[in-house]
């Protein structure tokens, strides 16, 4: 089950493994994704620090971890086809995985009702 955040990041867990990216309501308020700055394998994040930043022909907004862990892959289509980003933010357009060092703080962001109320 997908979690989201009120920065409009989601998170959905596979196995022991958190999957990260934006919502589809973020990139339509971005319009078209031109390019993406992703964090380093191996760089540990902090639940809502700063890991990615997004850039669209709009403007540049920062991408933050939904929860604290490790990163262990980002990616790699992103930078040669920033704009999967547009076409499936939240299947193939995903932007990093971490490794999760609290479980526990994925409890309390919303799910996709709560996000959708959040988000209109």
């Amino acid at each position: 089950m997908k979690k989201y955040t009120d920065q409009h990041e989601w998170v959905k867990l596979e196995g022991n493994i958190a999957v990260v990216g934006i919502s589809d309501f973020a990139q339509c308020q971005l319009g078209d994704v031109v390019f993406v700055d992703l964090p380093s394998v191996g760089r540990i994040l902090k639940q809502r620090q700063e890991a990615a930043v997004v850039e669209s022909v709009k403007a540049a907004s920062e991408v933050y971890a939904p929860i604290s862990g490790e990163v262990v892959e980002v990616n790699e289509a992103l930078r040669s086809q920033p704009d999967l980003i547009n076409t499936a933010a939240e299947s193939e357009g995903w932007f990093f995985k971490l490794k999760p060092t609290n479980l526990s703080e994925i409890d309390a962001l919303m799910d996709e009702s709560s996000y959708k109320a959040f988000a209109m």
